[in-house]
């Protein structure tokens, strides 16, 4: 088949990113004709797979996404693919991924706490956020579209809800994992070296919290849950990318953390960061599905989340991990950290947690991926009906 994937950005970097890699590979190893609908990018993610770089003059974001999309539907009208798949912002393909879920729940559930300093004062729905709202729109009304695909039902329910679509529109394939990259095994190599850099000893528990953008994944309020552990049960370490760190540093300091509290920053081995710890901390207040609740279970750590981060359908409480709502106490969330940190449920939680993780790996949802885009374009070519 002749496969079109498109997204703004190509690189090797980045939730979406990534799957786009993944997915173009996939389909280049089983002998698709596979091309990169996009404005920039890096190598390809393998020797089959082209790209066809779609690159006008825009000034700004709102407006380079908006050429972008524009420039994808006149491209896709004047060629001959069997199927596109669409991952961005854009209205001109016949299977669209939902990977970053519904802006208008992210806008309502999250965007608040991202505005600090002079953001406060910027309107919700800046133009970036209105052409956000008005390309998704589009693009789930578009004509030519025949599958959304969301990675939990909780995104699922949202957009059907929002925007009145059926239920038979949605396909349901969950996040998928590196087992080798994210193994319990590193916990003796990589995950001991980290802790001895940061003068942790092997006897001590380690919380993690693992995220980039400090603010939607709720650092504040796993600080505070930290903050009250009693004193010597538990190092946190924070690791991720955010311009606002030396923010949560200071109200770390704050609340008591002091030595406790292990500011990481951006990493690119974040394997080495799971391995270091024995718990995973993420009180996230919107994520369509956050890659590391996943990659934590794959490393063997027992997982605490929201009911906005659609992993936590994963998670059986009390198994695997435990499920927070946003209107739970601080208080409910340390008593419930405590609880894990028990060497005989920390135990049976790391084997459970990683039995979990093996069920969703990379390759599996690469095939689901597939088996999908090619049924899509059986549809399209009139082999079975729409």
């Amino acid at each position: 088949m002749k496969i079109a994937i498109s997204h703004l950005r190509h690189a090797h970097t980045g939730g979406t990113e990534r799957h786009l890699n993944q997915v173009a590979a996939h389909l280049a190893r089983l002998g698709h004709e596979v091309t990169i609908v996009c404005r920039s990018h890096e190598s390809a993610p393998h020797p089959a797979v082209r790209f066809q770089e779609l690159r006008s003059l825009a000034l700004g974001a709102t407006w380079r996404l908006a050429s972008f999309a524009r420039a994808v539907e006149r491209h896709v009208a004047g060629a001959d693919y069997d199927v596109v798949y669409g991952l961005g912002r854009t209205w001109s393909q016949d299977v669209l991924r939902l990977g970053g879920g519904s802006h208008e729940t992210y806008l309502e559930l999250a965007h608040a706490a991202t505005r600090v300093g002079l953001k406060r004062w910027l309107s919700v729905y800046e133009p970036k956020h209105r052409f956000a709202l008005r390309a998704e729109r589009r693009a789930l009304h578009a004509p030519r579209l025949r599958r959304i695909v969301v990675n939990a039902r909780m995104v699922q329910r949202d957009i059907a809800r929002r925007h009145a679509l059926p239920d038979a529109l949605f396909e349901l394939i969950y996040n998928g994992v590196d087992l080798e990259r994210f193994h319990p095994g590193r916990r003796a190599t990589a995950g001991a070296a980290l802790r001895a850099q940061l003068g942790i000893s092997p006897a001590e528990r380690v919380v993690l919290f693992l995220g980039t953008g400090y603010a939607r994944k709720g650092l504040d309020l796993a600080l505070h849950a930290c903050a009250a552990l009693p004193a010597g049960s538990a190092r946190l370490l924070v690791a991720g990318y955010d311009s606002a760190q030396p923010v949560y540093e200071s109200l770390a300091a704050r609340l008591g953390l002091g030595g406790r509290a292990h500011f990481l920053g951006g990493r690119r081995d974040a394997e080495a960061v799971y391995a270091a710890a024995d718990l995973y901390l993420l009180p996230t207040r919107y994520d369509p599905f956050a890659n590391t609740t996943l990659e934590a279970l794959a490393a063997g750590l027992p997982a605490l989340t929201t009911t906005a981060n659609g992993a936590h359908e994963l998670i059986e409480p009390g198994v695997q991990g435990s499920v927070f709502t946003l209107a739970d106490p601080a208080a409910a969330w340390t008593a419930e950290i405590a609880r894990w940190l028990g060497a005989e449920r920390l135990a049976a939680g790391s084997a459970a947690a990683r039995r979990l993780a093996e069920a969703h790996s990379v390759d599996s949802k690469m095939a689901q991926t597939a088996a999908l885009l090619t049924a899509v374009a059986r549809e399209r070519r009139g082999a079975v009906p729409a």
